[in-house]
Parts: C-alpha cells; sequence; structure tokens
C-alpha cells in the first residue's frame, strides 16, 4: 500500500478582497465660450456631415463652405471624421451550403465644419441650402 502526501491547501481569497480600488474616471474636457480681445463671447456654429457616398459628401461640403465664404465666416475645417464601417455576414444558403457565408458591410463617411461667430444672414443662407438626396446634417450651436 503506497500512501500518498497530503499538502494542506492554501486558504482561499476572494477576488474582491484582491481586487485593486477602481480609478476615478478622468474629467471630460467641456468646450468653453472664449473671448476675444474686445471682449466679444465666440459663439461656434458646428456642422456635422454624414453621407454613405464620399463623392456626395465631399460636393455637399464644398457647397457649405462655399456658402459660407460667400457671407464673410471664418471656417475650421472641413474635419475628415473616422470612416463608420457596420459589417453584416449573412449564410448563402439556408440547406446544402450552410457552412459558406457572405459578407456586406455599409460605411458611413462623416465632415466635420466648424463656423466661428456665423452673421444671421449666414445661418439663413444655409438653412436655405439645398443638399442632395442622401446627405445627413446635424447642427450644433456652441
Amino acid at each position: 500500500m503506497v500512501t500518498k502526501e497530503v499538502k494542506p491547501k492554501k486558504p482561499r481569497v476572494s477576488k474582491a478582497a484582491t481586487a485593486k480600488p477602481a480609478k476615478a474616471p478622468k474629467a471630460i474636457k467641456i468646450p468653453k465660450v472664449t473671448s476675444n480681445e474686445k471682449g466679444d463671447s465666440k459663439v461656434v456654429l458646428r456642422i456635422r456631415v454624414r453621407a454613405y457616398e464620399s463623392k456626395i459628401l465631399d460636393a455637399s461640403v464644398k457647397q457649405i463652405m462655399d456658402t459660407a465664404i460667400r457671407y464673410d465666416a471664418t471656417i475650421v475645417g472641413p474635419v475628415p471624421l473616422p470612416t463608420e464601417i457596420k459589417k453584416y455576414t449573412v449564410n448563402r444558403s439556408a440547406f446544402i451550403y450552410k457552412n459558406t457565408r457572405e459578407q456586406f458591410e455599409i460605411r458611413v463617411h462623416k465632415r466635420l465644419i466648424d463656423i466661428e461667430n456665423p452673421t444671421p444672414k449666414t445661418i439663413e443662407a444655409l438653412t436655405n441650402l439645398s443638399l442632395p438626396s442622401g446627405v445627413d446634417i446635424d447642427v450644433k450651436m456652441m
């Protein structure tokens, strides 16, 4: 008969006791309204343009910028934002070739334009602008 050595077991410590305390989240920077040398508050009109086709998007951004320049507005941009890619995978067949798949993707191109201290004429001209279908525009006053 062979005897085995029995080692004493280590006491179990819960993960909660050994876990490090969570760090506080970093502070989020909030854009503030700045003032010029004259003391005027700086207002920014932020335009975010989205479309599936980049050519149509660039044409509409050019149209927005031309309209803003015509009314002597200060423009920052266009800033290209990362392209959002949505991928979908589907079965090609339901029965015989069930293991074959087909992949589709939708790309959403984005641009950002800032117009600093817009005049009422500039805002009116931008609202009356007719852009091609398939272009989505978000406008924010900051």
